[in-house]
């Protein structure tokens, strides 16, 4: 077995990027792990380097508009066809896609416990289990809502996901994803997004993994635009990390799993299929560390809409409008005056998929806690418990920092349909919609 990545590709001398990384967001990298494995002034040469193989993966139609066009060009030990063979359809276990109406529970704000780490062996494909489904996976529109638990890492097995690209969100454990395109380490705090078919395996680094996966049917997540924001703040392109080349020439029997049109299949092939010795262009995995987002809000007065804290969105054919929206509440300073503070009652066109990354929500002090997760579907309503409306109602209107705290959304367009699984799992609370019974009637006409 090689593993290798050059040395000249993760020393940095002009900028403090992190070792075996590339900075930026959508950039026209180029990277090798051998010296001239790279062709340059052109795509397909008539005979590659080192014996090597050039293959296009284009993650986007051909036509499309320079500014969505994406695509990479990989040179590799074997082309893709080599890593296919006769698939035979396997069991998929929790992992749902939509259309998925498998259940009939009434329409409700529904919330969860955490789930519980298993002590039997599963690997990352084994350990997805979805709980929400959005939109239809075979028209490319809507997303699904997973939670993933991992107690072994994947040895010899591989995986590529057809239906959309995928968005992990570390919530305990780090991971190892080892792609196609290089390794990428993470830990809980940032996040990791794996395009439309590429190849990768999920290796535990420091134990047992649990977090939350965000699977995106539609268009590839991007920066949103900031708007009157101007040109700074929120995600900046600068903090995303793309990783630099490196190969496996390992000729060992491996499983490659596929999801493709929602289900499951299998085959096995004779070699490694991270072989990819060099590749250019801007189709490829990356990482961000959610604690680099630079948050803006309200210096005078009221709470801005939570759009204010979006990392990355998946647009949809309507402008304004998302496919999918990753939504952030990190740490931050509240200085609103005459304000009430944490998120106000509403109702929203939007369906959200929440989860709690570390710390505490400060709309929800209780029963929301690390790891668990919530659901508020579209035009039903939701807002503060009432413990954090006395506490934001009465309490002193001094600056405030927010500390150790992260909390996220997946806000789409579609409605999100729970899955059997979700609604029959034991850590689904019952009594959520009792946070806001103690709201009791404060009006009185007479004192304005």
């Amino acid at each position: 077995m090689n593993i290798n990545t050059s040395p000249d590709q993760i020393v940095r001398s002009t900028a403090q990027v992190t070792p075996g990384y590339m900075s930026g967001f959508g950039n026209s990298f180029e990277t090798e792990a051998l010296p001239g494995a790279l062709p340059i002034g052109r795509n397909s040469p008539q005979r590659c380097a080192y014996g090597l193989y050039a293959e296009q993966l284009s993650g986007s139609p051909f036509t499309a508009p320079r500014g969505t066009n994406e695509r990479s060009w990989l040179y590799r030990i074997r082309p893709s066809v080599k890593h296919s063979g006769r698939f035979t359809k396997v069991d998929a276990g929790l992992w749902r896609s939509a259309p998925c109406h498998e259940n009939d529970l009434p329409i409700a704000q529904l919330r969860w416990d955490p789930t519980p780490i298993p002590t039997e062996q599963i690997t990352f494909v084994q350990g997805v289990q979805t709980m929400t489904t959005a939109g239809d996976v075979n028209t490319q529109a809507g997303m699904a809502a997973h939670v993933y638990l991992i107690t072994k890492s994947m040895e010899n097995q591989h995986f590529y996901n057809a239906d959309g690209e995928l968005m992990f969100v570390l919530q305990q454990g780090n991971l190892r994803l080892v792609t196609e395109f290089g390794r990428i380490d993470a830990e809980p705090g940032e996040i990791v997004v794996i395009p439309r078919g590429v190849k990768f395996r999920v290796e535990l680094l420091n134990g047992p993994a649990r977090g939350y996966l965000c699977e995106n049917y539609g268009g590839a997540f991007t920066l949103p635009e900031r708007g009157p924001i101007g040109a700074n703040c929120l995600a900046n392109a600068r903090d995303f990390l793309t990783p630099v080349a490196s190969y496996e020439d390992k000729d060992t029997p491996t499983e490659l799993f596929v999801k493709w049109g929602g289900s499951l299949f299998k085959t096995t092939l004779p070699h490694s299929p991270i072989d990819v010795v060099a590749w250019h262009g801007n189709y490829a995995p990356y990482k961000y560390d959610l604690r680099s987002f630079s948050p803006v809000g309200a210096i005078g007065f009221d709470h801005p809409d939570p759009s204010i804290f979006t990392v990355l969105t998946s647009p949809s054919e309507t402008a304004g409008t998302a496919n999918i929206d990753f939504v952030i509440f990190p740490e931050r300073w509240m200085v609103a005056d005459n304000t009430f503070r944490p998120p106000w009652y509403h109702m929203n066109i939007m369906s959200e998929f929440m989860g709690l990354i570390y710390g505490v929500y400060d709309a929800k002090p209780q029963g929301f806690v690390p790891g668990g997760m919530s659901l508020h579907n579209c035009m039903l309503p939701h807002g503060p418990d009432r413990d954090a409306f006395d506490h934001a109602s009465n309490g002193e209107l001094k600056p405030v920092k927010l500390t150790g705290t992260m909390a996220f959304m997946f806000e789409t367009r579609y409605p999100q349909r729970v899955t059997a699984h979700a609604a029959s799992s034991a850590t689904l609370q019952d009594d959520y919609a009792d946070c806001w019974k103690g709201l009791e009637k404060r009006f009185d006409p007479n004192k304005p």
